[in-house]
C-alpha cells in the first residue's frame, strides 16, 4: 500500500471514530429548546405513542466503550493504513500456523506410510485408497477423475510413460514436477523445404506409428524421413522411440497427447509444446506424494496385466 493511501486509509478510519463519538455525544442529552418527548404526534391506536427520548445512560455508556475496544483493537492489530499494529498479526501468518498445525496431524496420521517403497504401498488396499483420495483432491483437475487425461494431459491410467514408469521415476514427476518442451521447427523446415517440409516430416511420424509398414514407403513419409532425421532424431530417437530422460515421447505407439490428426501435428512440430507438470513436494509432502504416486503406478500396472491376460 502506498504512503498516500495509507494515509487516507487512517483519515477514513479515525474521522469514523470522532464521527461516532460525537453523535453519541449529541444525541446522549436533551437540550433546551428540544421538543417534549411527547411532541412527536407519532400515536396508534389512540394510546400507543411514540417518544423522542435519549438512550439510556447504561446503553449510552456501552457504545462508548466499544469505541475504546475499537480504538485498542486498532493498536493492537493491523487496520490502519499500513501500520502493522503493535502484536504483529497477518492473516499470511495465521495461514502459516494453521496450516503447520494440520500439517502436523496428517504427518502423524500418514507417518505409518512413510518411506515406503512405491511397490509396497501399491499392495496395499488401504494406501491405494488414501492415493486415490489425494488423487482425486489434487490431480483429478488436469488428469480426470478416472487419470484417463485429456488434450495436453497424459494418460495416467496407461502403461505409456514419457518420463519413465519406474517406480522413482513417476515419483519424481509427482514431487518435483516435469517440463517437457518440444520446440518449433518451423523456421527451420521451411527453409528446408517450405510448407510442405511440415507436412511431410508429420505423414513419415505418423507412417512410424502405422501398423502398416507400406505406409513407410509413401512418398510423402520417404521424403519426411529427410527432414525427420535433421531436426527430430536428437529428442525422438532414430528409431522414433524417443527419450524418457528428455521427455520426449515415443512416436511409434498409438498414444498422441495432442492429438493425432494432421492439423494437430502440424501445429506441435511447427509451434511446438511446452507442458508442465507442477511439483507437488511443496503442497503435499513426501509422504502424500508417495501415496499419490503408488496410485498412479499401480494403474498402469493394471494396464499392464489387463493386456497379459488379453494374449
Amino acid at each position: 500500500m502506498s504512503a498516500g493511501w495509507s494515509w487516507f486509509v487512517i483519515a477514513l478510519v479515525v474521522s469514523n471514530i470522532l464521527g461516532c463519538v460525537w453523535l453519541l455525544w449529541w444525541t446522549a442529552r436533551r437540550r433546551p429548546g428540544d421538543p417534549a418527548p411527547t411532541e412527536t404526534s407519532h400515536v396508534w391506536d389512540g394510546d400507543i405513542t411514540e417518544y423522542n427520548k435519549p438512550l439510556p445512560r447504561w446503553w449510552i455508556n456501552l457504545f462508548y466503550l466499544t469505541i475504546i475496544f475499537s480504538v485498542g483493537y486498532l493498536v493492537w492489530y493491523p487496520g490502519l493504513g499500513s501500520f502493522a499494529g503493535y502484536a504483529g498479526w497477518t492473516s499470511q501468518g495465521e495461514h502459516d500456523a494453521e496450516k503447520a498445525r494440520q500439517d502436523a496431524r496428517l504427518d502423524e496420521t500418514f507417518a505409518v506410510y512413510r518411506d515406503r517403497p512405491l511397490p509396497e504401498l501399491a499392495a496395499d488396499p488401504a494406501a491405494l485408497a488414501l492415493g486415490r483420495g489425494i488423487f482425486a483432491n489434487s490431480c483429478a483437475t488436469c488428469h480426470g477423475s478416472s487419470a484417463q487425461g485429456a488434450i495436453g494431459y497424459p494418460n495416467l491410467a496407461d502403461d505409456i510413460w514419457h518420463w519413465g514408469g519406474e517406480p522413482e521415476q513417476v515419483l519424481t514427476s509427482v514431487l518435483d514436477g516435469r517440463e517437457g518442451v518440444m520446440p518449433p521447427w518451423g523456421v527451420v523446415l521451411r527453409g528446408m523445404g517450405g510448407d510442405q517440409a511440415i507436412d511431410q516430416t508429420a505423414r513419415f511420424v505418423l507412417a512410424m506409428a502405422s501398423p502398416d509398414p507400406a505406409a513407410l514407403r509413401d512418398f510423402d513419409a520417404v521424403r519426411g524421413k529427410k527432414y525427420y532425421d535433421g531436426v527430430c532424431v536428437a529428442c525422438h530417437a532414430a528409431d522414433g522411440t524417443g527419450n524418457a530422460a528428455l521427455g520426449a515421447p515415443d512416436l511409434t505407439d498409438d498414444y498422441w497427447m495432442y492429438g493425432k490428426s494432421m492439423a494437430s501435428l502440424r501445429e506441435t512440430i511447427a509451434n511446438g509444446r511446452h507442458g508442465v507438470m507442477p511439483a507437488h513436494r511443496e503442497w503435499l509432502g513426501e509422504t502424500r506424494g508417495r501415496l499419490v504416486a503408488a496410485y498412479v503406478w499401480s494403474l498402469s500396472r493394471q494396464q499392464a496385466g489387463a493386456e497379459t491376460a488379453a494374449q
